[in-house]
């Protein structure tokens, strides 16, 4: 099973770059960043250290349903926090079920303190199918003999 650093570099390039924001920064901002770079999800960075996630979900749920507006919210009001954050060396399968008991839909990759990415349950299911297709195929050709 692949590596989270592994994982990590096979990742298109327009999406090894990781946009984030900070705590102050007003909700409408983030909106404004997840729409134009296309993604669900924002980690909060302060002083360079992740304080935090801000989702389209904590948008809906913490912002909408409660009548706040996102021109005068401070992301760090509905960010989720504290964050739950992997390092290079875990493996899939275990960022997986670190995902799936948090019932998270994005793990930032911090290692020596340094946000080096950001995992989408996507990227995760994505490289588990495809390990999974490598197997059979591995097993295929083992039962044919070749």
């Amino acid at each position: 099973m692949k590596s989270v650093a592994e994982l990590l570099k096979l990742k298109a390039k327009h999406n090894q770059q990781v946009h984030t924001i900070a705590p102050h920064q007003m909700v409408l901002e983030a909106l404004m960043v997840m729409a134009e770079k296309n993604v669900g999800a924002l980690p909060v960075l302060e002083n360079g250290v992740v304080v935090g996630v801000i989702s389209e979900r904590d948008y809906a749920r913490k912002l909408v349903l409660h009548g706040r507006s996102s021109v005068g919210t401070p992301v760090s009001a509905i960010m989720s926090s504290p964050v739950i954050t992997v390092d290079s060396h875990q493996s899939v399968d275990t960022c997986m079920n670190i995902m799936t008991d948090s019932h998270l839909r994005h793990l930032p990759v911090v290692e020596n303190g340094q946000l080096l990415g950001l995992l989408s349950i996507g990227d995760l299911v994505k490289e588990a199918i495809a390990e999974q297709a490598d197997l059979i195929r591995q097993l295929e050709q083992y039962i044919r003999g070749e």
